[in-house]
């Protein structure tokens, strides 16, 4: 049995236009929620690899390390005292610096 009477007027083109629309409005923000999780899922995991770390790194003596950074391919070390250490991938030091504040 159809909800409508006989008698019943049909539906304004205005509604039916309203009902057009609203129905691709929700096409379009499934589509576009789609675009953003594939993408999402595509592009974070390539990012989120960390730069891999010496086994062991030997600080000179009487240095405390503050922070490590990564720089293609070397392993920067800042010390409490202001130098910069500056290692190989492999743990080896290539170069030492000292910063001088301003």
């Amino acid at each position: 049995m159809s909800d409508m009477m006989p008698s019943d007027p049909p539906p304004l083109p205005e509604v039916r236009f309203l009902k057009l629309l609203v129905t691709a409005l929700a096409v379009t923000m499934i589509a576009g929620l789609i675009t953003i999780v594939a993408l999402l899922v595509i592009r974070l995991p390539a990012q989120g690899r960390a730069p891999a770390l010496p086994a062991a790194i030997t600080l000179p003596e009487g240095v405390t390390a503050l922070s490590v950074s990564f720089a293609e391919g070397r392993v920067v070390v800042l010390g409490q005292g202001g130098e910069v250490l500056l290692y190989s991938p492999e743990g080896a030091l290539l170069g030492q610096t000292r910063l001088s504040a301003p």
